[in-house]
């Protein structure tokens, strides 16, 4: 299916969000996620359901000031 992965057209056979970060070899440990534009705690990303045309935001943290 094709979904947009930070604001870059993909396609993927995964089904829930963790199955995503795990295809794309991301860290799940130490990134926040953002499934069409709501924030999805890590807890949710096993039953997260992705599907055909889903925006999906990956963001990591930031050191610094």
């Amino acid at each position: 299916m094709k979904i947009e992965l930070n604001g870059q057209a993909m396609m993927t056979g995964a089904t829930t969000l963790a199955e995503l970060l795990r295809d794309q070899q991301i860290d799940i440990s130490c990134v926040a996620c953002a499934l069409n534009g709501d924030f999805i705690p890590r807890g949710l990303y096993d039953s997260s359901q992705i599907a055909e045309g889903c925006q999906v935001e990956v963001l990591s943290p930031m050191q610094g000031g």
